[in-house]
């Protein structure tokens, strides 16, 4: 039978103030009679010498003789204690004998002593001992009294009382132990279940695809506030997939739907007649599809780029030099358009896969190419700390104005008025770059103003993790 977390905390509670009842009403009693067993024999000590004393000096001081009524005084309070005096004189003659004074009562008050020790203790074994003492007058033996009493040791009523009132209190004290554990228990297995269950239900709203549901609670024990804080991260970055996921939809049929609708009408402009099929006009549909299977391609990496399988194949090669080639094959392109590149090579080692980096500098000086006005200039700078190398791409272009910056490297954006399906591409180019960088476990940043120019920095580790 399962139990739920609630059940199971209330009953550890109870459990743990059941063990410490019992523990502590235990060794309360254990060291209680240890040390009521040690009180009880001192007392009776203290009673035999402080007895003997008072018979002794019953004494006349004349030597006449020993005084009678104090003696029986003495003997009589000494059976209300427990003690049974037997006095004899130096001659062995008896003075007083508390068993001849009145044997009913001894034999009564030894009983009742057995019955106390036998309802504390089911095998005691006790019974009645004497202890003999001389007695002395200047320095001379005028007798001995023997002292008779239940032993080793006895509890009286008294003391019986006590430990049974010590041992009620024990259970009092356990019984509200325990209805306050069983109160601490179920406040406490409220306070961790509750947010457990919140985490439950929320899950189960992920597991069906609601994705909106937030734990706003913060809970002050460490690790349901790290399970709390993981689900709403986990809801974030799915809600945030599903978002990127429909919007990329969107994005894919916006930018097919031009391309196909002009296909479709140059099409059937020809199937019903209105154009001639000749060579211009096949020529221009054939654009058209190489535009979409352009597109697609370039679908096709990114996804494969942001995937978080992506395979990245390391080796160390020298940054500058792959640079140097990357702009070597734009010299043309550069010369075309009277465009200057400035880069200063020097020797950078890297751990990295070259391709891919490869692909982030076509993307870059692409881009840099097609939006820096005849005449313009193109700096590539590149510089490195002990563990960390970094390059930038810098141009004195058209710019990006500051509304869209923000949103350069989001997959299909182009500016309005500069990066139209003429000269922008598909707009994948920079989402591209940025997935390759977090591959990497790199940053790309992005400074730009209109009419100035726009500068990419890119930040890579220089060994691999």
């Amino acid at each position: 039978m399962k139990l739920s977390l609630r059940t199971k905390l209330s009953l550890s509670y109870v459990l743990v103030a059941l063990l410490l009842v019992a523990a502590i009403s235990f060794l309360s009693n254990f060291f209680l009679d240890k040390q009521f067993q040690s009180y009880v024999l001192s007392q009776q000590e203290q009673k035999n010498k402080s007895t003997v004393t008072r018979i002794n000096q019953q004494y006349n001081d004349n030597g006449k003789g020993w005084n009678g009524v104090n003696l029986e005084n003495i003997g009589e309070s000494a059976l209300e204690d427990g003690i049974i005096i037997k006095l004899k004189d130096s001659t062995g003659k008896t003075i007083w004998d508390a068993r001849l004074h009145n044997k009913g009562l001894c034999s009564k008050m030894l009983s009742h002593m057995e019955e106390n020790m036998a309802s504390r203790y089911n095998d005691f074994k006790g019974g009645y001992v004497e202890k003999e003492y001389p007695l002395t007058y200047n320095a001379r033996e005028i007798g001995n009294v023997k002292l008779g009493y239940y032993g080793p040791f006895y509890f009286t009523d008294d003391d019986l009382d006590f430990i049974s009132t010590l041992n009620s209190i024990l259970l009092v004290v356990g019984a509200g132990a325990l209805l306050f554990a069983l109160l601490l228990g179920a406040y406490m297995a409220r306070r961790l279940s509750n947010p457990i269950s919140r985490v439950i239900k929320s899950a189960n709203q992920i597991a069906k695809g609601d994705f909106s549901g937030r734990i706003p609670e913060i809970s002050n024990t460490k690790e349901i506030g790290e399970l709390t804080t993981t689900i709403n991260g986990l809801a974030e970055t799915l809600e945030g997939q599903e978002t990127l996921r429909k919007h990329l939809s969107a994005d894919v049929a916006h930018e097919l739907n031009t391309p196909l609708a002009t296909l479709q009408s140059h099409i059937e402009a020809m199937i019903d007649g209105i154009w001639k099929p000749d060579k211009q006009r096949l020529k221009s549909c054939h654009e058209e599809v190489i535009r979409i299977n352009k597109l697609v391609k370039d679908i096709e990496k990114l996804a494969r780029y942001e995937s978080e399988n992506l395979n990245l194949h390391k080796t160390d090669f020298d940054l500058s030099a792959l640079i140097q080639n990357i702009t070597g094959n734009f010299e043309a392109d550069f010369a075309n358009k009277g465009i200057n590149i400035n880069f200063t090579d020097r020797k950078h080692k890297i751990n990295a896969d070259k391709d891919k980096i490869s692909q982030v500098l076509v993307n870059l000086l692409s881009n840099a190419l097609k939006y820096t006005e005849k005449g313009g200039s193109i700096d590539i700078e590149l510089k490195e700390t002990t563990d960390k190398i970094a390059f930038s791409v810098k141009d004195n272009g058209i710019g990006i104005s500051s509304e869209d910056l923000p949103h350069v490297f989001e997959r299909f954006f182009r500016a309005d008025k500069s990066r139209n399906r003429m000269t922008g591409g598909s707009g994948i180019g920079l989402s591209i770059v940025k997935a390759i960088i977090d591959a990497h476990k790199g940053s790309i940043d992005v400074n730009s103003e209109p009419a100035k120019g726009t500068e990419f920095i890119v930040i890579l580790p220089k060994h691999a993790e």
